[in-house]
């Protein structure tokens, strides 16, 4: 199963040109599996020009598998140990939401599909991480 970034579904819905997102194409005429959590919900909802707009995320979002943080505090308290190590590795990671984007990935044993590069640099640091990226 794969958790779909933000960053991947807001260029794709937009009609971004680019690998990543023929790749998204791809996975989604070939029924391949994917969800959301709340965070890249709301990050997209955000991203609402109108009424209409926001009506018309909200439904297609909606629809798709929601997964979130597993262990209450615990999950926090390790995303928030992924933004140390990479600190201290020299890596800087620039959203707390990344990272609790990753931790939900990580707990959900999912493969994060994404098109920015902190998360690659996260697992560098957190090989628990897995990615498919275009980096």
């Amino acid at each position: 199963m794969i958790l779909v970034d933000t960053s991947v579904l807001v260029g794709y819905l937009k009609g971004t040109a680019g690998a990543v997102f023929d790749r998204f194409d791809e996975m989604i005429a070939g029924g391949v599996p994917y969800g959301i959590n709340g965070y890249i919900y709301q990050e997209v909802l955000q991203g609402a020009r109108d009424e209409r707009e926001y009506a018309l995320l909200a439904e297609y979002l909606s629809s798709l598998p929601f997964y979130s943080l597993l262990h209450g505090r615990a999950s926090f308290e390790s995303a928030a140990r992924i933004f140390f190590l990479c600190r201290r590795s020299g890596v800087t990671v620039r959203s707390t939401v990344d990272l609790l984007i990753a931790q939900t990935a990580i707990e959900n044993e999912l493969y994060l599909f994404h098109n920015d590069r902190d998360f690659s640099n996260m697992a560098k640091i957190a090989p628990e991480l897995k990615l498919i990226d275009y980096f």
